[in-house]
């Protein structure tokens, strides 16, 4: 949507939202605060309250708050298991766990924190929608923008999951209209986004030009601050083609460092830069000491390698992705400390982050950059127009999500190297593949398709154990096909250590395996030859590299998604029905409430470490 086009008229709520040119955010900027000189404090005076540093008129300096969350995920509802937990550290070392999430409570934590603070952004990190719980994604994700909407969302950059469903759906959350093919699901016309959706480095590939706007630059009086969207360089490898058909994505730094400079000549000096792209936190606890000297401190990952590189221009980072949580200082290609942060997923957390804007230089004053997470906790009241929101589409999902689909004795988790949920699924679709051919072999599913555990306490009126179609659509609810493909064994093999090698040996991706398929995987070696080729067994054989062997896998793997090329050059294709079906016709006929199905054992790949 250009930044010139008349706004919504829900915009004009807010004073501060301008979209003056067009650009991404996702903010969180921070940093380890230390003293200003003596006229830091001073700023201009507010018309919301009076926070910290808005006690005069005309002072130098103006805190700016940003508040960001990213990676939401369509998760309206408070998400259940261990992706509504959070990790908290106590001041005498010892952990708890709290449970976090839920758009009813992120309403009321947002608005708290808004409070005081006349200077106030909100953005997100990409990944809104797309790989979303029922309540949204059977609607194409109206839900969630109507609720960043009421959220007073300004800002976000695109996610490598907005891409899911394609550029021309993803214009269409932006842009309103009615789903072509679902149509309209109430009386109202779908009005889209009241915010932008902004991507630097994705461009149409026959014009050159960024498909969205690449940055956009937020004004109250005389403060501007900049952001600057860019979507994961890698997107093309873990959505489906048809998703990014006719768009190329560019290299994440020298993007940022290109409208940075635009930017500069256009008089903004304050800067943000979006990046849905993330690392990994040395420690698991949301509120750990990234900076710390010691074991526990630091990060790692792609985030790291483009903080270091990113222009000094831009003061802060706002990542994403990983869906990890911290807030940490990373020195820029000039020396200075620059904040990066995330603020894990599904809504679990969100950043608040104080720039200190000065008026003298039109900059921020990065040694002044404060930023912590905090929890969404659900002991604050909820909100009540997320409530009727929620409702809303409940009703109309209800009778479609609540059906019973089968039964479990326990937690079924997606955790870990080899997950048991990921064991059930690929069960699952083996299952299904043999009834369109007999002769299937075996069947492969990508860790990331798997996105939520199956938990056994009710998520609502069902019952303790039950499985209901909601519950198995947020595992699953990307509506891939189970696609049947031969393959050579070596080619199985060659697919196996695609898994370790390659664009994924930086960070395996580890595919679940259905029972019969056994082998080791020895993470003391490098590359390749972490899969051990002698130790890969067919039901107790040894795969023969010269035979043919039939193979279960999604749409996605079946085009060669998340790097594995060698599972898109199978031949004698077959194209069944949508995975989620594979998994309900597998739960259904497995289990009963007499006699549910217990959680897989995961011992199908033996682990050195």
């Amino acid at each position: 949507m250009p930044a010139t086009s008349p706004a919504h008229p829900r915009r004009r709520r807010r004073t501060n939202r301008l979209l003056v040119t067009a650009a991404g955010v996702l903010t969180v900027g921070a940093l380890a605060a230390a003293a200003l000189p003596g006229s830091a404090s001073a700023g201009e005076q507010g018309g919301k309250g009076q926070g910290q540093g808005h006690g005069h008129q005309h002072g130098r300096y103006q805190d700016v708050q940003l508040l960001s969350f990213n990676d939401l995920h369509g998760n309206l509802e408070p998400p259940t298991g261990s992706s509504g937990r959070v990790t908290e550290l106590q001041p005498d070392g010892t952990t708890k766990t709290i449970d976090a999430g839920g758009a009813e409570y992120l309403a009321t934590h947002l608005r708290q924190a808004r409070k005081g603070n006349a200077y106030s952004i909100t953005a997100a990190g990409g990944d809104m929608v797309g790989a979303s719980p029922l309540i949204s994604g059977l609607f194409h994700d109206e839900p969630t923008i109507e609720a960043l909407n009421k959220l007073d969302l300004d800002v976000t950059s695109v996610g490598n999951h907005e891409f899911d469903e394609g550029a021309k759906e993803l214009a269409r959350l932006q842009n309103g209209g009615c789903h072509p093919t679902d149509g309209c699901y109430t009386d109202k016309t779908f009005q889209g986004a009241d915010f932008p959706y902004l991507s630097a480095n994705v461009l149409n590939e026959k014009t050159e030009k960024p498909l969205l706007k690449p940055y956009w630059v937020w004004k109250k009086k005389d403060v501007k601050v900049g952001f600057i969207g860019v979507t994961l360089e890698g997107t093309p490898n873990i959505v489906s083609a048809e998703g990014v058909k006719g768009l190329v994505f560019k290299d994440e730094v020298e993007t940022i460092n290109k409208y940075a400079k635009e930017l500069r000549r256009k008089g903004v000096k304050s800067i943000v830069a979006l990046i849905h792209e993330g690392g990994f936190p040395a420690s698991p606890n949301y509120n750990y000491d990234c900076d710390a000297p010691g074991a526990g401190d630091g990060i790692s990952g792609p985030i790291a390698d483009i903080a270091k590189n990113v222009s000094p221009e831009v003061d802060a980072l706002v990542t994403g992705h990983t869906h990890n949580a911290y807030v940490c200082t990373i020195p820029d290609p000039a020396g200075n400390p620059r904040m990066v942060t995330s603020a894990a997923s599904f809504g679990r957390l969100y950043t608040d982050t104080t720039l200190k804007y000065d008026r003298r230089t039109g900059d921020i004053a990065r040694t002044a950059v404060k930023s912590a997470n905090h929890v969404v906790s659900r002991d604050v009241p909820k909100a009540p127009d997320m409530t009727r929101l929620i409702d809303k589409w409940n009703t109309l999902a209800a009778p479609i999500g609540n059906r019973a689909i089968g039964y479990i004795s326990g937690d079924i988790v997606k955790d870990g190297t080899e997950s048991p949920l990921g064991d059930l699924i690929a069960d699952a679709q083996l299952a299904y593949a043999r009834t369109l051919d007999p002769e299937t072999d075996l069947a492969l599913m990508n860790p990331g398709g798997v996105r939520a555990s199956l938990t056994y306490a009710a998520s609502g009126a069902e019952g303790d154990g039950v499985v209901t179609f909601a519950e198995a659509f947020t595992v699953q609810p990307f509506a891939n096909t189970v696609n049947l493909q031969t393959f050579t064994g070596e080619q199985l093999i060659q697919a196996l250590k695609e898994q370790v090698s390659g664009s994924n040996e930086a960070a395996p991706k580890i595919l679940q395996v259905s029972d019969g398929l056994t082998y080791t995987l020895d993470l003391t070696k490098s590359g390749a030859d972490r899969v051990v080729t002698d130790s890969i067994r067919l039901n107790g054989e040894a795969i023969d590299p010269s035979a043919s062997y039939r193979v279960a896998t999604n749409s996605f793997l079946a085009g060669g998604g998340d790097g594995f090329t060698t599972l898109g050059q199978g031949a004698d294709d077959l194209v069944g029905d949508d995975d989620l079906k594979a998994l309900e016709q597998y739960l259904t006929a497995n289990s009963s409430a007499g006699s549910p199905l217990a959680p897989p054992a995961a011992d199908r790949i033996t682990i050195v470490r």
